[in-house]
């Protein structure tokens, strides 16, 4: 078993080094690492640990600045990571990062953290069986901030069918 990550140096924290240690933690997966200069590298970075690399699974780390073209390059990097997926038949988790998500950077290191290493666990996950992750369908996880739950709706029992009126 191969995970591979992709991350930049664009990003302002070293989110890789949080998923490797999960990895190395909870795992005897090999590693392989492929860093580039900005977003729009990682879907070909993912492409190569896939293809050339022989990974399994490839984590895609990114930090996104706060302006609206930050925004528009993450998302062009987003479309290229689906698209890579989809041409190698292999997850490819994107673990990004906007700085607008939080005031400070303590907060913005804490979100790097918390969704990195949740993504890391997720991959792990997912190399164990495409059902691995099913148990926690619905129960509203959340990677960076805390989970939100699951939403209940109480049932209501009707003595008989509601009336359909029609215009």
């Amino acid at each position: 078993m191969k995970i591979g990550i992709a991350d930049t140096t664009f990003a302002r924290v070293d989110m890789a080094s949080f998923a490797i240690e999960v990895i190395r933690k909870n795992s005897k997966a090999d590693i392989e690492r492929y860093t580039v200069p900005g977003f729009k590298d990682l879907p070909v970075a993912c492409k190569i640990l896939i293809e050339k690399y022989k990974c399994d699974i490839v984590i895609a780390l990114g930090m996104a600045g706060p302006k609206p073209i930050d925004k528009q390059c993450a998302h062009e990097a987003s479309l290229g990571l689906q698209q890579a997926q989809l041409m190698t038949n292999r997850h490819i988790l994107e673990v990004f990062v906007h700085m607008d998500e939080a005031k400070t950077e303590k907060e913005i290191y804490d979100i790097a953290k918390n969704r990195t290493e949740k993504h890391a666990l997720n991959a792990l996950e997912l190399l164990k069986s495409k059902t691995s992750l099913a148990k926690y369908a619905g129960t509203g996880r959340r990677q960076g901030k805390q989970d939100e739950g699951t939403i209940r709706v109480l049932k209501i029992k009707f003595s008989e069918p509601p009336r359909i009126t029609r215009r």
